[in-house]
């Protein structure tokens, strides 16, 4: 499997971004880590990424303004992963700059859905785009198509 690039998963409890990290390595990610949010801008400023992951409960900082801050040196798609579950914590989450947000605890297959929903494997996108057009077809009985 080619690799989908670099993912920072941010995150502080060890067993949750171990398994964060073990579904994203075999989503084909490049996976990196970071434990507080001061940690995460700096490699995010000088890194070229394809997904970032997000805990909003983060011992420096709340992770909606780690994602503000982040919006300002990185376009990549945003994904909340958090036990915050009311409805206005996840709208608040998406206007701080979240692309998603998951709720934890989250099923590993919730995670692969929405990081591929988010952040497209190129190979499936290439071989699900048409390399050309259909041209209209008569159908004798039924008219064109």
């Amino acid at each position: 499997m080619a690799s989908r690039g670099k993912c920072l998963v941010i995150e502080d409890d060890e067993d949750t971004s171990g398994l964060i990290g073990v579904i994203l390595t075999g989503q084909g990610f490049d996976v990196h880590f970071a434990e507080t949010g001061a940690e995460a801008l700096l490699i995010a400023s000088g890194s070229a990424l394809s997904l970032i992951t997000l805990d909003l409960g983060l011992p420096d900082m709340d992770g909606r303004d780690v994602a503000r801050r982040l919006r300002h040196v990185t376009a990549v798609p945003i994904l909340m992963i958090t036990a915050y579950a009311q409805a206005e914590d996840e709208l608040n989450g998406i206007a701080s700059g979240a692309s998603a947000y998951l709720i934890k605890p989250f099923h590993p297959v919730q995670l692969r859905a929405i990081v591929q929903n988010i952040c497209p494997d190129p190979e499936i996108t290439r071989l699900s785009t048409p390399t050309s057009k259909l041209e209209p077809t008569e159908r004798p009985d039924r008219g064109t198509l």
